[in-house]
């Protein structure tokens, strides 16, 4: 899988992306859907997030699907699991214009397989070289495809998720929302009156300048949001990137929740009403393995990247094994009885369902939560993957996964040391309940791998 993960050219873990007018143009946009449109005959979705420059690229890859026999079902502005659960069973494929929680100078493109996954890596490469060697399937002038609009269908996706929850689940709470101008305006405040909530919207007018806050909800991003929560004596505030497939959380005294503790609290949450199997990748905190632990549920680790953690819970599954839930540590969580890819509303939703099970306040559990450690480290090499050899070959004689870089498992203290796949960089984290702990065995690392620094 690691050697796939190299072997694209344009495309990262999570779709292409760049500065709009140099790396992201009309001409390469045209060129991916007529790629698309060469591999996957007969309808595709297409999408697109706020952007100012959105509407244009999206019109460069439908004319690419198009000229190439595909027929467009044009969705607009949503979500990308909107896009994801509207997809699923109703197309061919799917094509996201949005550059996720990049700059608004940015954008990119992101593609979905039949499935409403994220496309994997063999298909990605196969799309890369049709679309550098130019082998595009043009149709004749009688055989170019049709567009049509499904803006409407968005209602099927409030709908969805709206339906997984009791009617008046959340009556009487008070939430805040914060879209960031984002895609999200259009259906999380939706969702959460749907659930019975008050809700309170701060950020909520689309506009591809993201005037409020930059598309990351980062802690300095969401001081407004902070304050609503406060000032409207709200149960918690939710905010999300500029795909909506993430989602991150204000509790109710106006704290930032860190995005493992919102997937540990979920995940207890879930694991609480069925036992099974959780899929993280090898960067998730090890709380996620207390949660399993509570409840004799287990962890499966994959690469790092959503498309790894959504196409292992899937292959799980096919094999008989029981998954409950999955996701990453920044607020990106999937729901394997809904979708097979983050859903930022879901987790609004889910969030809702947690605070009305538990009938506490949100930052009473994180309050509870067991207390880590967190240690990162960006180390410049240009030997990045000699280093994780020479990390793989000490630290063999431990617990040890090799699935994305190295990670060491010591009791409750773990490092994970793994290449940048995009700058001559290493990056390592270690956790521990113990800061000492942490604070030792990082130390023993760089002491490890400093004679291949220079």
């Amino acid at each position: 899988m690691s050697d796939q993960k190299m072997s694209k050219r344009l495309f990262g873990t999570n779709g292409i992306r760049g500065i709009v007018g140099t790396e992201m143009t009309p001409d390469l946009a045209l060129r991916i859907g007529a790629a698309l449109a060469t591999m996957r005959r007969g309808s595709i979705a297409v999408g697109r997030d706020t952007r100012t420059s959105g509407e244009g690229l999206a019109h460069a890859v439908k004319a690419g699907i198009l000229m190439c026999g595909c027929d467009v079902i044009d969705l607009g502005i949503l979500p990308i699991p909107a896009l994801q659960y509207i997809q699923r069973g109703r197309c061919d494929a799917g094509a996201m214009v949005t550059a996720s929680h990049n700059p608004p100078q940015y954008n990119g493109i992101k593609i979905i397989d039949s499935d409403g996954t994220e496309m994997g890596d063999a298909e990605i490469i196969r799309l890369e070289s049709i679309l550098f060697d130019g082998g595009f399937s043009a149709a004749s002038w009688d055989q170019v495809g049709t567009e049509r609009s499904g803006a409407h269908l968005l209602d099927r996706y409030i709908e969805g998720v709206v339906s997984r929850f009791p009617a008046g689940i959340g009556d009487g709470m008070n939430v805040v929302v914060d879209p960031g101008s984002g895609p999200a305006a259009l259906t999380t405040p939706r969702i959460l009156s749907q659930l019975g909530c008050r809700v309170y919207t701060v950020n909520a007018q689309l506009d591809g300048r993201f005037p409020g806050r930059l598309p990351e909800p980062s802690p300095e991003g969401l001081k407004a949001l902070s304050e609503m929560v406060v000032s409207t004596g709200s149960a918690f505030g939710v905010a999300h990137d500029g795909d909506a497939d993430r989602a991150v959380f204000i509790d109710d005294q106006g704290r930032y929740v860190e995005e493992n503790h919102e997937f540990a609290l979920i995940a207890d949450h879930i694991c609480s009403q069925e036992k099974g199997i959780i899929v993280t990748p090898v960067s998730t905190s090890r709380l996620i393995e207390d949660v399993a632990e509570k409840y004799g549920c287990s962890v499966d680790y994959t690469p790092v990247g959503s498309i790894y953690v959504a196409r292992r819970m899937k292959e799980l599954i096919a094999a008989g094994e029981r998954v409950v839930f999955g996701g990453e540590g920044n607020g990106g969580l999937i729901y394997p009885g809904f979708q097979f890819c983050r859903d930022g509303g879901m987790t609004a939703a889910m969030m809702v369902a947690l605070l009305a099970a538990r009938r506490a306040d949100l930052s009473s559990m994180l309050d509870d939560l067991p207390a880590y450690c967190l240690i990162k480290e960006k180390i410049s090499a240009e030997n990045r993957h000699e280093l994780i050899e020479r990390c793989a070959d000490l630290f063999s004689s431990e617990v040890t996964d090799l699935s994305d870089g190295v990670r060491i498992s010591r009791g409750r203290t773990w490092a994970l040391i793994r290449a940048s796949g995009t700058e001559p960089l290493v990056r390592l984290m270690v956790e521990s309940d113990d800061i000492k702990a942490a604070e030792a065995f990082c130390r023993e690392i760089m002491d490890a791998i400093a004679p291949l620094l220079g």
